[in-house]
């Protein structure tokens, strides 16, 4: 476990008054101040003015996301990891890649991956874009030299055509930079707006229970929001949080800075009822317990199951219409 004052920080916790009910239930006309702190997912997420989302660009990047040949054993995918059965992510505590190597972090959903402000648990790429080619090339994770990934494609009529029907003006679009654009293309299209609590927040007040309203209130007035919040329920800051098992230096090892030492990356909590096991190295398998260890560990705060029941039913309400898709016809 890391240990250490060193690693404690004092959130800005965010204790917002309101007028309470015997039970702890807040009275309904008082609930609208607690919504105000939410937004809707939207449908689209933002779109970098540099690629543009063309059908044709979507389909070569939804063929490369399911295509093992990229990685060097010829087995492994973006989807090997991030199934699309299991929430786009893997459901084990730590992702398993090239030869049998077991990495030192959870695999985190692409769901919604481009409404965050940077990639990874470390955030060492800004953008989809960025994030695309990092696991290809890594030894834990693919193991593959892109210029040996590209000569594969390369290899096959499907994917010449692919390649330049997605970027027409390149008189080589086979590239490392054409791949990364089209995979961020497809990766922008597994968003999952009108979860029930997008319902709730948009007018529909009995999209969720009386006891995932009560769960807002808790996870407003204990401070979560302070972390979680905008329309991925992430600030995509960095924090410190000791984690059973753990001496991952998390963003220190991007920066350096002796202040980055085990912190991570806020995740988001859309679709988190379904994309277990939590922390940056998997190492709590529920959600009730990770809820628990939240409350102690960011904000000195030991709930009673009360409280943990109510936050995790609000947290049920965060999972969205799952993205459609195609698993793709590989040659």
């Amino acid at each position: 476990m890391q240990g250490g004052s060193h690693m404690k920080k004092t959130l800005p916790v965010m204790i917002a008054a309101a007028a309470m009910i015997p039970g702890g239930m807040v009275m309904a006309e008082d609930l609208q101040s607690y919504k105000d702190r939410f937004e809707p997912l939207p449908h689209l997420p933002p779109i970098p003015a540099d690629n543009s989302m063309t059908p044709a660009k979507i389909e070569l990047g939804n063929m490369l996301f399911f295509e093992p040949r990229i990685s060097s054993s010829g087995v492994i995918s973006c989807a090997t990891c991030h199934n699309p059965a299991l929430g786009w992510a893997d459901r084990i505590p730590r992702a398993t890649g090239h030869d049998g190597q077991v990495g030192e972090r959870n695999t985190p959903t692409v769901l919604n991956s481009a409404f965050l402000g940077s990639q990874f648990w470390d955030g060492r790429e800004p953008d989809l874009e960025g994030q695309a080619l990092g696991p290809i090339e890594a030894d834990v994770e693919m193991a593959m030299d892109l210029d040996v990934a590209l000569e594969r494609l390369t290899e096959f009529e499907i994917y010449r055509e692919k390649f330049a029907e997605a970027f027409p003006d390149d008189d080589d679009p086979i590239s490392g930079e054409n791949l990364a654009y089209s995979m961020a293309a497809f990766e922008r299209t597994l968003n999952t707006p009108n979860s029930p609590f997008d319902l709730y927040l948009s007018g529909d007040e009995n999209a969720i229970s009386q006891q995932a309203k009560d769960g807002m209130v808790a996870f407003v007035d204990n401070g979560c929001v302070a972390c979680h919040r905008g329309p991925a329920l992430t600030d995509s800051q960095f924090h410190a949080i000791q984690v059973p098992g753990s001496e991952d230096l998390g963003r220190y090892l991007v920066t350096g800075e002796e202040s980055d030492k085990y912190r991570f990356k806020t995740p988001t909590l859309r679709n988190v009822a379904v994309t277990y096991p939590y922390m940056n190295n998997g190492a709590t398998e529920t959600l009730e317990e990770a809820v628990a260890i939240m409350g102690e560990e960011m904000l000195g705060r030991e709930f009673e199951q009360e409280t943990v029941d109510d936050i995790t039913a609000f947290l049920h309400t965060l999972t969205g219409e799952m993205p459609e898709f195609e698993i793709p016809a590989l040659p």
